[in-house]
């Protein structure tokens, strides 16, 4: 089977170039990553020959298409349809967009008891090979709906796609977490690391993470609060309430590292939704 040299692979290519590796390291990356030598040899001749299309990777520019609700004239509420949301707070870098009245107590109770039978110890994409692992800095238990799965799901990720003016076919499945007293995840970026060997392999379903939703659908009694580092910032974890940020290109200076707080008291039950820079298959 042929494997398509896409423009995110030359673009990851090029970045690992102008960090100092060699071709030789970046073949040796590809074959680790499941890359056939025919698609290698095709990927690296174009790189060496200056591929005209792959972007400058000692300046990537701004993507000129990013998710995100339209903040024109700094509303209040942002009407998508089944209901009214909330804009409770922003930032600008790092985007950051608070909004409240995000999801109903019912929709909240229903992903619960949809997700509880199905919860197992939450994993991490694993970067070096492109599979999943358990992380010691991630303690929370887990599970993944498919996009669509059931009615309250399915309502949830148009009512996104409309708020986030982003295709609804570009989104991961729905990710249901439970965090117990004590449960963690400590700071991180949601982006796959470009340095990282298993990249490639990642990328090939549906491009690079470009944003990240955080919903809250238990609040704790203490702590659990979503964390960055970076500015300063907590965001409390209050029922139906979710939290937006994006980032444009995998690198810190986004300003994206975030975390979950360990909770204190209670249980904090979240559902994430990661958004890719195309269709994720």
């Amino acid at each position: 089977m042929t494997q398509a040299v896409s423009p995110e692979l030359r673009d990851w290519l090029v970045s690992q170039l102008a960090a100092g590796h060699s071709v030789p390291a970046l073949r040796a990356s590809m074959r680790a990553a499941g890359w056939h030598d025919a698609a290698t040899d095709i990927a690296l001749a174009q790189l060496e020959a200056g591929f005209p299309e792959s972007r400058a990777a000692s300046a990537l520019p701004p993507r000129t298409s990013m998710p995100g609700p339209d903040l024109e004239g700094s509303p209040l509420y942002i009407d998508v349809g089944d209901r009214r949301v909330q804009v409770l707070q922003t930032m600008k870098h790092p985007r950051v967009i608070v909004f409240g009245n995000l999801l109903s107590a019912e929709e909240c109770e229903a992903l619960i008891a949809a997700a509880r039978v199905r919860l197992a110890r939450s994993l991490t994409v694993e970067t070096k090979t492109g599979g999943e692992v358990l992380n010691v800095d991630r303690t929370s238990e887990g599970m993944f709906f498919e996009r669509g799965e059931n009615e309250t799901v399915r309502q949830l990720e148009e009512r996104l796609a409309l708020l986030l003016r982003w295709p609804l076919e570009f989104g991961e499945g729905l990710q249901i977490l439970r965090y117990a007293p004590g449960a963690q995840y400590r700071p991180h970026y949601d982006y796959f690391d470009p340095g990282e060997p298993g990249t490639p392999t990642i990328l090939k379903r549906g491009g690079q993470r470009v944003a990240t939703l955080v919903m809250y659908l238990q609040e704790p009694e203490k702590g659990g609060a979503t964390t960055f580092p970076d500015v300063g910032l907590e965001v409390a974890p209050v029922r139906g309430t979710g939290v937006f940020f994006s980032y444009d290109h995998p690198d810190p200076a986004t300003r994206t590292l975030h975390g979950g707080a360990p909770v204190v008291a209670g249980e904090k039950w979240v559902a994430t939704k990661w958004l890719r820079e195309r269709e994720f298959r």
